[in-house]
């Protein structure tokens, strides 16, 4: 029988004074701080492909959207993670003084990888469901064309679709806007198999 090493509880304090003077992202749920994974150059190219369509389209309209450097808790779970987009409408609410943690998203959007897919589908968009401000959550595939969407609806169902031509334009509807899936994938090059 092998003794298990019991891990330190860390506050939610202490992991954000950590990861203010940090040198590389983790998340935090439940006491434990959990590493962040780099991230590859398709990832690169997706996620500023996305914040530039997004900003461009709400520039002038009272809606703000943020790149994966922004911090969000879940209040109601305790997490506390880096989404790769987010949008808000309406006043950002942020936790406190620092300004780094957001706490009202509109929209979230994911970049899915093979070593985080599991957990943006499933355990992810369970803590993201706990947002009273959440409405719409994006799972962005970057080994194909392929953008999945869930939408809240009135009676707090969600609906999902998917695109994955690249001719296809998914309505953002809590958001309105528009997003297309060859400005998604610009520049994206992915090798022949």
């Amino acid at each position: 029988m092998y003794a298990q090493a019991k891990t330190t509880y860390i506050t939610p304090a202490e992991y954000l004074a950590r990861e203010r003077e940090a040198e590389f992202r983790s998340e935090y749920f439940d006491g434990e701080v959990f590493a962040m994974a780099g991230t590859s150059e398709l990832h690169n190219l997706i996620v500023p492909n996305i914040v530039a369509e997004l900003h461009t389209q709400l520039k002038r309209r009272p809606c703000k959207v943020y790149s994966n450097d922004l911090r969000l808790k879940v209040s109601r779970s305790g997490l506390y993670t880096y989404p790769d987009v987010m949008v808000v409408c309406g006043k950002p609410r942020l936790e406190d003084e620092h300004l780094d943690v957001l706490l009202n998203p509109t929209l979230i959007v994911e970049v899915l990888s093979p070593s985080t897919e599991h957990y943006d589908r499933v355990k992810k968009f369970e803590h993201y469901r706990k947002l009273d401000s959440f409405a719409e959550y994006l799972l962005v595939a970057q080994d194909r064309p392929r953008v999945e969407q869930y939408v809240k609806q009135p009676d707090g169902k969600w609906l999902y679709a998917d695109a994955y031509h690249l001719e296809d334009v998914i309505e953002l509807t809590s958001i309105e806007c528009k997003l297309a899936l060859q400005d998604v994938y610009a520049k994206v090059e992915w090798k022949e198999s």
